[in-house]
């Protein structure tokens, strides 16, 4: 019986999704695409207009001031993305930029944008993504009228979780992400107590409850948690696209 390329990658994506969170499966020799699905596809939606003022407690990590919360991601050194009033974009090439100070337990904000002028199709459109930790990304993408994998659209958990619905605004239109974040546990043996859980709101609109990750993101492969430290830092990246952000701030939950 022949069987559809699309098909065998569905298949193989059912089978990832089935893996309990705590297990601890090596990666194996799998092509990108096999960790990545396009059934069920989100609805889209269209979200309401509000903005969100940073609350008395909160460190703000960008206003449009400076860049002093953030160094590169490579070397450390001052970052060169471009700030002009209160917006800061990517300059492509140059790295991501990743803050100084570390994290646990988040109530992230930030607000993004994807160029107006659109180039590219698929994941090469507004790509950017913010990385929780540095290893659990919630995925930047211009998902408006945009057809990709799902589990790799705007707001997904990046190869894990498709959001519940598509809020995603229109090319240069602002989007919010305000992300809820519980970090991982491990034992004095380093064996995983607790998957890290986290919920994200998009615009406004829950598109992930309370997922529980199955390890830090991968780009091939599936997903398996090793220890690392308590806190670690917020991460933006560079995709190549100049994406934009501003309005950046977290509250550490104790």
């Amino acid at each position: 019986m022949k069987i559809s390329l699309k098909s065998s990658l569905l298949a193989s994506a059912l089978v990832i999704a089935s893996t309990p969170a705590f297990a601890q499966e090596e990666n194996t020799d799998l092509p990108p695409e096999a960790t990545e699905f396009y059934e069920p596809v989100p609805p889209k939606i269209e979200a309401g207009e509000s903005t969100t003022t940073p609350p008395s407690d909160a460190k703000i990590l960008f206003d449009g001031s400076d860049l002093s919360a953030f160094v590169n991601e490579r070397d450390g050194t001052e970052p060169t993305w471009n700030i002009e009033g209160d917006i800061l974009t990517v300059n492509p090439g140059t790295g991501g930029i990743k803050t100084k100070e570390n994290f646990c337990d988040m109530q992230l904000h930030l607000e993004w944008r994807s160029p107006s002028e659109i180039t590219g199709d698929g994941q090469g459109r507004g790509n950017s993504g913010v990385l929780i930790m540095e290893k659990y990304e919630v995925q930047i993408l211009d998902s408006y009228e945009n057809e990709t994998y799902t589990n790799g659209q705007a707001a997904s958990i990046y190869k894990q979780s498709p959001p519940l619905v598509n809020a995603t605004k229109a090319p240069g239109e602002w989007n919010t992400y305000d992300i809820i974040f519980t970090a991982p546990r491990f034992n004095d043996n380093g064996m995983l107590l607790s998957p890290a859980k986290i919920t994200v709101l998009h615009n406004g609109i829950v598109v992930q409850n309370n997922y529980k990750l199955r390890g830090p993101t991968e780009y091939i492969g599936i997903p398996n948690y090793t220890e690392h430290p308590e806190k670690l830092p917020i991460h933006l990246q560079d995709h190549g696209n100049p994406v934009s952000f501003r309005n950046i701030w977290v509250r550490e939950l104790n």
